[in-house]
């Protein structure tokens, strides 16, 4: 067999992006299934409003965490659970369609401890700012804050690669541009919620936190330290 045949004509997806794919994905088959009367009898037609206030992020939740001093499990876990519970299967579809994509990139540069900082530490940022500057009572669900943190992250790459060659790196931004752009457009054609806030800051988390997980990236940033 010829060295060629060897070759795959995929580049194969990281192992983390795949598990965390088929957790998002799988979770949603499963409330489908429920929905439908497939699985778990009439019951199982509210499982995903169950999912929703089991873990859901709530910004009423974190004000009482906040007033009480008291930080229980069962609401803390909402910070990072919260990311894997849509409210369609299309909603969901989307967020795993940008997870595969960006993800793939991410993971595959930075690596997959970095990786998943930037997801989970997206979304825990998009979810307080959630809580902080908007403190709306409609739940935050879905995945969007942290894959918008690995477009974060994309945008760190480009940003960086743009830099080496002397262009201009605003064109790093053209991506999250057009996406807010769509959001815009949709909001005043249609109405939207207001977790754009949540995915803009999503956003901003993985491409500060880039800086530092990125490889090489907290040495360079230790020396900036020193150096100033």
């Amino acid at each position: 067999m010829s060295e060629q045949n060897d070759i795959s004509a995929v580049n194969p997806l990281p192992p983390v992006v795949t598990a965390l794919f088929l957790v998002l994905l799988g979770i949603e088959a499963v409330l489908q299934l429920g929905t439908r009367g497939v699985i778990g009898g009439p019951a199982a037609v509210g499982w995903r409003l169950e999912a929703i206030q089991s873990y859901a992020f709530s910004a009423q939740i974190f004000d009482w965490m906040v007033e009480t001093n008291r930080w229980p499990v069962e609401h803390l876990i909402r910070f990072v659970s919260y990311p894997f519970v849509h409210a369609t299967f299309t909603h969901a579809l989307f967020v795993g369609v940008f997870l595969l994509a960006m993800g793939k990139m991410v993971a595959e540069v930075f690596g997959n401890l970095a990786f998943l900082l930037v997801f989970f530490l997206s979304g825990i940022g998009g979810a307080l700012a959630y809580a902080l500057l908007l403190n709306d009572p409609v739940p935050l669900i879905g995945g969007f804050p942290s894959v918008y943190g690995l477009i974060g992250a994309f945008t760190y790459m480009l940003w960086r690669s743009l830099s080496r060659v002397g262009a201009n790196q605003a064109r790093a931004f053209t991506l999250i541009s057009f996406l807010m752009g769509i959001q815009l457009v949709f909001g005043l054609l249609f109405g939207t919620d207001n977790d754009w806030v949540a995915d803009l800051v999503g956003f901003a988390t993985g491409f500060g936190l880039s800086f530092f997980v990125s490889p090489g990236g907290w040495a360079r940033m230790r020396g900036r330290i020193r150096h100033d």
